[in-house]
């Protein structure tokens, strides 16, 4: 029986050329040499193993069956980052009191608070809006692009509040932005629908106008959408003559519209958001390209000065 191991003490001798010992092994004429490990190397490696000992008893570090064990000093990521989001919004506490306590309307009119609304609305955003209105808000079908001036509710500051605070059609929510178009399947037939959906797409130049199309939109679309197609924020109704579509903007898109209507969803977000995290989404959603002004207040009647009393009405 042969070996292929070399006794330890066998064969070992000093190379002349380093003057280190060989370690006894021999393969095809070439010898190992038994160089020893630098001893910064060894030190090192002695720190390591001491300062993976200390980590241990101080830190979490070993696994165990639902967590890792706790440490003598009681750190944790978790623990860690509770206090780092503790710390950041105490530092924010007094600009997030004073967007609480101004009107949304009146945040225009402090820039400086304005935009603090809109950056901390920009980082709720992505938190919360993005997995439907996409990173930028420019939706996708079915989703409403955000960065054009198109609205469905109303784009001011206080409109767009309030979508976000109640939803759309969102079941639980009271005062949710309830409106339904009706289906016309079974009222029209499908080459109706189609000359309807021709003269929609007249009212923004993509179609040749349609005379019968024109007619069945008078007598049945223009007390919602308006006789132009304008659109009616206050009942949901989109403006037709913008050529923005949210379900597709050709004739066979359209048509499919009128005869089965589909109607978006948006969740209500009051119990879910606080209330300046909503006002601050709103911000956001305003400046992004589209936000309308809300309208001036009626002016109150002027005082009667020519006879030195108010204006006193008749009777």
């Amino acid at each position: 029986m042969t070996t292929n191991k070399t006794p330890a003490s066998a064969g070992r001798r000093i190379d002349e050329p380093t003057g280190t010992e060989t370690v006894g092994h021999e393969w095809d004429g070439i010898e190992e040499l038994n160089t020893p490990l630098p001893r910064w190397w060894l030190y090192t490696f002695y720190a390591t193993i001491v300062f993976a000992l200390v980590y241990v008893v101080l830190y979490p570090a070993l696994p165990m069956i639902d967590r890792a064990t706790a440490g003598t000093l009681g750190w944790s990521s978790r623990g860690d980052l509770a206090r780092e989001m503790s710390a950041a919004d105490a530092a924010r506490a007094g600009i997030v009191a004073k967007i609480a306590a101004t009107d949304i309307e009146a945040l225009p009119a402090n820039p400086d608070l304005m935009q603090a609304a809109i950056s901390g609305g920009a980082a709720a955003f992505k938190v919360n809006c993005v997995q439907c209105h996409g990173a930028g808000a420019a939706g996708s079908p079915g989703y409403p692009n955000l960065n054009d001036d198109d609205w469905l509710w109303g784009g001011t500051l206080t409109d767009i509040e309030y979508t976000l605070t109640h939803g759309i059609r969102w079941e639980g929510a009271d005062q949710t932005r309830a409106t339904y178009m009706p289906a016309f399947e079974g009222v029209v037939d499908a080459a109706q629908a189609r000359a309807l959906a021709g003269h929609v797409l007249s009212l923004s130049g993509k179609a040749k106008p349609s005379p019968a199309g024109a007619q069945m939109f008078a007598d049945n679309c223009a007390a919602c959408h308006g006789a132009g197609g304008e659109g009616m924020p206050a009942m949901g109704a989109p403006a037709l003559n913008d050529a923005i579509w949210i379900y597709g903007g050709t004739q066979a898109e359209v048509a499919k519209q009128i005869l089965a209507p589909r109607h978006g969803v948006m969740p209500a977000w009051q119990g879910r958001l606080d209330p300046v995290t909503i006002k601050m989404l709103a911000a956001y959603v305003h400046s992004r390209g589209g936000g309308q002004a809300a309208a001036p207040a009626p002016a109150e009647p002027a005082p009667d000065v020519a006879q030195g009393t108010e204006a006193k009405t008749d009777g």
